[in-house]
């Protein structure tokens, strides 16, 4: 990519496009170290996940507790807000102040969370820590320490091919990698029929096959993404490694019939934005007079 700025920036952008692909599937496997399903030694995972979060700029060990935190309340609506993105439901949303309703559409506006989301989350989301209750101060430490390391790491490779350069490069390579991670994760949990239950009534095993969705995607696709698209198997058994969800997944009739997605089918959920806890489904703004009209509530949105 150094050389190609010689050449186009159109050919470096292209070469950024490959690299981010590494990057989504570097990031995969830090994903499963993190959960300690890559290798058979905890000590290994540990290792190789920390260094590859030295490439993919996502602090391993806070990261990993947030990430653990989500496995353990997907589905639970009195349990949200722990690694996944904010959900209001219906009732909740109607309950807001008009400013607040108008944030919340803005933060769920498919512009806003997958091409400037995926800015905020590598420049300021991934360098702060952002709950302190959840975690341990070595947890914290790793945040810190993982922003220093890039400083010093970035500013050698400025150093040596030229700030300018290094940000042709490296922007593109870290927006595009983050913003597959922002698409997959959002796919595979904001679909329609989805799994939300409150309490007593919310299953463990129920909010893997049914709050995770199967993504299929072309062998390439599927490659670059680690097999991710097995969320429903990934979430039901997290010690599953990546290479082995594909197995996994043709074990089982059951594993196949649950909600699937396509790469192009998949861009229809990013409009769905409330849980309506009466119809037990993820709706659109666009449907929410439908909806409220048919829950007897008053239209005020």
């Amino acid at each position: 990519m150094v050389f190609s700025l010689r050449i186009s920036y159109f050919l470096t952008l292209a070469l950024s496009l490959l690299a981010a692909g590494f990057v989504a599937r570097l990031f995969i496997i830090q994903h499963d170290c993190g959960h300690y399903s890559f290798f058979k030694s905890r000590r290994a995972n540990d290792f190789v996940g920390w260094l590859i979060s030295n490439i993919t700029i996502i602090p391993y060990f806070y990261w990993r507790k947030q990430h653990a935190i989500h496995h353990a309340t997907t589905g639970n609506l009195d349990k949200r807000g722990h690694g996944d993105m904010t959900l209001y439901t219906v009732k909740e949303y109607m309950a807001l102040p008009r400013l607040d309703k108008i944030r919340y559409r803005i933060y769920r506006n498919p512009f806003m969370f997958m091409i400037l989301g995926p800015f905020l989350l590598m420049i300021f989301f991934n360098r702060v820590v952002r709950d302190r209750a959840h975690t341990t101060k070595g947890e914290r430490l790793n945040v810190h320490l993982s922003n220093l390391l890039i400083i010093v790491t970035f500013g050698l490779i400025g150093w040596w091919i030229g700030f300018l350069n290094m940000v042709l490069i490296f922007l593109p390579i870290h927006w595009l990698s983050s913003a597959a991670g922002v698409w997959l994760f959002y796919v595979q949990h904001q679909f329609d029929p989805a799994y939300w239950k409150r309490g007593t009534d919310w299953n463990y095993n129920e909010a893997a096959l049914h709050g995770s969705s199967y993504l299929k995607l072309n062998p390439v696709l599927q490659w670059f993404t680690g097999n991710i698209g097995f969320h429903h198997i990934h979430h039901l058994k997290i010690s599953v490694p990546n290479y082995r969800l594909q197995r996994a997944f043709e074990s089982s009739p059951d594993f196949q019939d649950v909600h699937t997605l396509t790469f192009i089918s998949s861009f229809k959920t990013m409009f769905l934005s409330l849980w309506d806890e009466e119809s037990e489904r993820l709706i659109r703004f666009g449907q929410l007079r439908e909806v409220l009209e048919s829950n007897q509530e008053p239209a005020n949105a």
